[in-house]
């Protein structure tokens, strides 16, 4: 019988505790674990610890996301130790279903639907000694999970298998439509149950706030029809990207569902966008609605690599981060300041005053979001700690949302210029000088990488358009790097005045936006469904167009 990682977490799957995380209000989602079973829900703290327990798996993804939703894009390139490997394949946008970061990605979120799965069943058929109370904010605790995590999932992979407490079949894929209507049941469901919180406490829990903003970006994501099976099937070596088309019931969801987090007035831009990253700005209201806590390597379940992997050696300017931006942004106006903090050019270290220099020929800029500048000497203190909650959804992101889908249901450009002219506004720190008289979808388009550069948006927005092989075919070839100067590392090349050898760190760059360019193609509107973390088949049947699979299909 072959081994099923679906099965496993569905049905053998040992449930992880996290008593601790219960002892307090606004306690984080994931602390120290012990074991347990879903036998051993009797009453609502159990139930609650067990939920607790099924963000663990989620929470090691905090900083993978970026290996598909960063590196296989125009943006960005991954510059680890080695050169071949799993993060080199997918900086070059050469992803197979041995890959490890699908692997990792897909098993971890079935694990976690396969724990929230069982709580649900368990209250179903024994609600024990579960408060009233108690049993409705725990299933729609767990509604929240599922919703999200399958939210990833159908973004990522399209047509997947659906898991239900109740059963469903691990190897067969269901319906892209059938996929999103069990993610907004659970969102809503979720929504039904959960507190509406007040927008100021730390938002590591679930809200009926948090639940509304993920119904906006589901109904964005379904709204821009997905393609199906057959669809990339149909563009698997093509390099034209497929025609746009859009369901505008769903659209209009989106944006009554925006419209519900706006008009709660829980949420508000916070005055200086820098004050969203650090430490010390972590998991506040009134901005961010959704965070995933993090306490650091060997503490949490992984600790969130977002500020390692952007600058993991920031005092060595000739080491590029594991994590790097693949040019230098300039289709970014210098006038907004977001692109002075987000694209890190230069940082002086806090215990001897040196500055580094990012920049032709040591390096390229940084992404300053994940170099924590939010208290004394941060920046020294923290480059190795990976301690940062990371920002699952926040309130910027549903102002966009709304205003992406008023503009694609072509009404109200009004409304939408506002929504737009507000994150404007804040970016360049409350001057509206540069304010829109009315959006276009391009400037909206434009506006998500000002705004949320390196938060794990980029593939799923060019997906989402279908505009991701011409993002890709139109931008990497401009770049400066991707020239033939840079090829070879022990030629000398002339940039901004500075005649330096091209050297290896820049020969890498020029090879990473090369194979972008050669590699992309239909197939990646979609990632393969991967091995199982035992590299064992998971038996799933089709492989997304334009993969392998173990048995040679």
């Amino acid at each position: 019988m072959k081994r099923n990682v679906f099965i496993r977490a569905f049905v053998t799957l040992s449930f992880v505790f996290a008593l601790n995380a219960c002892n307090e209000k606004d306690s984080p989602i994931v602390e120290d674990p012990g074991t347990g079973d879903p036998a051993s829900i009797f009453d609502d703290v159990e139930a609650d610890a067990v939920l607790n327990s099924a963000w663990r798996p989620y929470q090691r993804l905090s900083s993978t996301f970026s290996a598909l939703t960063d590196t296989p894009t125009d943006g960005f390139s991954d510059y680890s130790d080695t050169e071949e490997g799993d993060e080199q394949d997918a900086s070059q946008i050469k992803i197979e279903y041995t890959n490890w970061y699908p692997c990792k990605i897909f098993n971890a979120l079935y694990q976690s639907i396969g724990i929230v799965n069982g709580v649900i069943s368990k209250i179903n058929v024994d609600e024990g000694n579960l408060t009233p109370a108690g049993k409705i904010q725990a299933l729609a605790r767990a509604k929240f999970q599922r919703g999200l995590y399958y939210l990833y999932l159908v973004q990522f992979w399209g047509e997947v298998p659906i898991l239900l407490e109740n059963g469903g079949s691990a190897t067969t894929r269901a319906s892209i439509s059938d996929v999103y209507t069990q993610i907004v049941k659970d969102l809503k469901d979720a929504a039904a149950g959960l507190p509406a919180g007040n927008g100021l406490t730390k938002p590591t829990n679930p809200t009926k706030g948090a639940a509304n903003a993920l119904l906006a970006r589901a109904y964005l994501a379904w709204g821009n029809n997905p393609l199906t099976q057959e669809q990339v099937a149909a563009i698997v070596t093509s390099k034209t990207d497929p025609a746009v088309s859009y369901n505008r019931p769903l659209l209009d969801s989106a944006v009554v569902y925006a419209d519900k987090v706006i008009n709660s007035s829980l949420y508000s831009l916070l005055p200086d966008f820098r004050n969203l990253w650090g430490r010390a700005n972590e998991s506040k209201g009134p901005e961010q609605i959704f965070t995933i806590h993090h306490d650091g390597d060997g503490i949490d379940a992984q600790g969130n690599h977002q500020t390692h992997c952007a600058n993991h050696d920031p005092w060595n300017e000739d080491v590029p981060p594991h994590l790097q931006a693949a040019h230098e942004y300039t289709w970014w106006p210098d006038h907004d300041p977001r692109k002075a903090f987000a694209v890190l050019t230069s940082l002086k270290n806090p215990v001897d005053d040196s500055v580094h220099i990012y920049q032709w020929p040591h390096s390229l800029p940084r992404n300053g979001k994940g170099v924590d500048r939010s208290y004394p000497n941060s920046e020294y203190l923290t480059q190795l700690t990976n301690d940062v909650d990371r920002i699952e959804i926040r309130y910027a992101e549903v102002l966009i949302t709304k205003a992406e889908a008023l503009v694609q249901l072509n009404k109200d450009n009004a409304e939408a210029t506002r929504l737009i002219n507000l994150i404007r506004t804040r970016g360049f720190d409350g001057n509206s000088e540069h304010n829109y008289t009315s959006v276009t979808l391009q400037n909206i388009q434009d506006e998500w990488e000002f705004e949320f550069q390196y938060e794990q948006h980029r593939w799923l927005n060019l997906t989402r358009w279908k505009n991701l092989i011409s993002t890709v075919l139109t931008l990497v070839p401009a770049y400066e790097f991707y020239k033939e100067v840079y090829a070879n590392a022990n030629d000398d090349a002339t940039y901004q005045g500075i005649t330096h050898k091209v050297g290896t760190t820049f020969a890498r760059y020029h090879k990473h936006l090369k194979g972008k360019v050669t590699n992309i193609r239909g197939r990646n509107y979609r990632f393969p469904i991967p091995l199982g973390f035992s590299s064992e088949d998971l038996g799933i049947r089709p492989q997304n167009p334009g993969y392998g699979d173990p048995v040679g299909n």
